[in-house]
């Protein structure tokens, strides 16, 4: 079983008393059954599973109903469990599929025998279905695929290493370079094996890229039959024309979506319904451009020019048909990996919800990566996968113009922690703490750096 950062939230909202449901949404594969399923199990005396897809007979057992003890008696003689009054999990999983389900959680929560939590694919696909949304009795939460963190529990890393980097990123001190070679490399790993739990559990056993790939196509496949199954007849071509296209469009210069790369005589308007298809699956994250990298963010953007990312980095990988994994493994992020470095930060920044946005503007030549909201201010990151990464006229002339402020500005790179007047400079792998600032640093009461040092020079397996 991976480790992952949902079962905390999960804890804790336990812990609070489960007073409402758990709606956890996302894209398919990225382990929310699971996550559920084990702390269901661990947590709880009872555990009852009903999923919708694979169990199509249990809808019936919310429609046409007389309120929640009926659910509940229908409910306990289709799974043959019962319920333990306070100890009980009820997990309602592709919950989509069945509307009336949805609608009975308020009438569940109410009731309060047992604490309920929903998990699905294509929820913000099928909204529109729910006749009344239990507003009040239901809390939801996106769930992502693994970030970089997480990676690092799956492949060992103490816990003791990851919070002394995390002291050393909030002291902006320099990793030692032993230590900074390693996160490089497990860096590297996971920009090509991706987030998804069953290509990183496959790749902790096996340590074998074509075993992991094939995971990567079959999800991929798994989202393309999600589009012939769920979108509207009329836009299923148009949406699976721009979701393949997305590998293509970002190997562009300036990674913006070019319409004309669809069809030569394609608008925004008629496509944009399509592009909210994907970002509601959560199979693909838009970024959009602004026009001022100023607060508020929203109000800037200009929603007919945007980038779109690939929710998965892995995935990413996968569909660009070419050998960028054995590169990334070996390091070569300047050969054709920009993009795929652009696509990790997307991912990262929007599982810690981040919104999306960048700013390019031809009349002043200048272009920047990432426009981050943080409070009433900016951050501006910079991704930079060569080794002149000390060359940004762009970030410089954004810093001084005297119309914009920004709170931060930070290079991502292969290089070490270092600061050169307002520019903070910072290994792509510190992304995993970017955000976190307001957080108290965790107490590590035990080993100075020598822990670091020490744990870099265990051996390791090579692939």
């Amino acid at each position: 079983m991976l480790k992952r950062k949902m079962t905390s939230v999960l804890k804790a909202w336990k812990e609070e008393g489960a007073h409402v449901a758990l709606n956890i949404y996302g894209a398919r594969q990225v382990g929310k059954s699971t996550v559920v399923r084990e702390f269901g199990r661990s947590e709880y005396e009872a555990y009852i599973e009903i999923n919708f897809i694979d169990q199509p007979d249990a809808v019936q057992i919310f429609e046409g109903t007389n309120g929640a003890e009926e659910i509940l008696r229908n409910l306990t003689a289709f799974t043959g469990q019962s319920i333990i009054p306070g100890n009980t999990l009820i997990l309602l999983d592709e919950i989509e599929e069945c509307p009336a389900a949805r609608t009975a959680i308020k009438f569940l929560v109410e009731e309060g025998r047992a604490h309920y939590i929903e998990t699905g694919s294509m929820l913000g696909i099928h909204l529109r279905d729910i006749r009344s949304l239990p507003v009040g009795f239901e809390r939801s939460l996106r769930m992502y695929p693994m970030d970089f963190e997480e990676f690092l529990w799956a492949r060992r890393v103490p816990d003791e290493t990851i919070v002394l980097l995390h002291s050393l990123y909030e002291k902006q001190e320099p990793v030692p370079e032993a230590v900074h070679q390693v996160l490089m490399r497990l860096f590297y790993e996971w920009l090509a094996v991706g987030g998804m739990p069953k290509a990183v559990q496959s790749f902790v056993e096996f340590q074998d890229m074509a075993k992991v790939f094939q995971i990567q196509k079959d999800i991929l496949d798994l989202y393309e039959q999600d589009i012939t199954k769920c979108a509207r007849s009329q836009d299923r071509l148009k949406i699976m024309e721009i979701f393949r296209s997305i590998p293509a469009q970002l190997d562009q210069k300036n990674r913006r979506f070019q319409f004309s790369m669809l069809n030569p005589n394609a608008r925004f308007r008629e496509l944009e319904s399509s592009f909210l298809w994907l970002s509601e699956a959560a199979t693909a994250l838009p970024c959009y451009n602004v026009r001022q990298p100023q607060m508020p963010l929203i109000l800037n953007e200009k929603r007919s020019l945007f980038r779109l990312y690939m929710s998965d980095t892995g995935l990413l990988c996968a569909a660009s048909l070419n050998d960028v994994q054995f590169d990334l493994l070996k390091g070569r992020t300047e050969i054709n990996a920009g993009s795929i470095l652009e696509n990790a930060f997307a991912q990262a920044l929007v599982s810690k919800g981040k919104d999306l946005f960048y700013y390019d503007s031809k009349a002043q030549n200048m272009e920047l990566d990432f426009v981050v909201g943080d409070g009433a201010a900016c951050d501006v990151l910079e991704i930079k996968s060569g080794n002149g990464f000390k060359k940004h006229k762009a970030l410089d002339k954004a810093l001084v113009n005297p119309e914009w402020d920004f709170k931060k500005a930070i290079v991502f790179s292969k290089s070490n922690i270092e600061r050169d007047g307002d520019i903070l400079y910072l290994p792509f792998y510190m992304v995993m703490f970017y955000g976190e600032e307001k957080e108290e640093t965790p107490a590590y009461e035990g080993p100075d750096i020598a822990v670091l040092n020490a744990w870099s020079n265990e051996p390791r397996s090579e692939h």
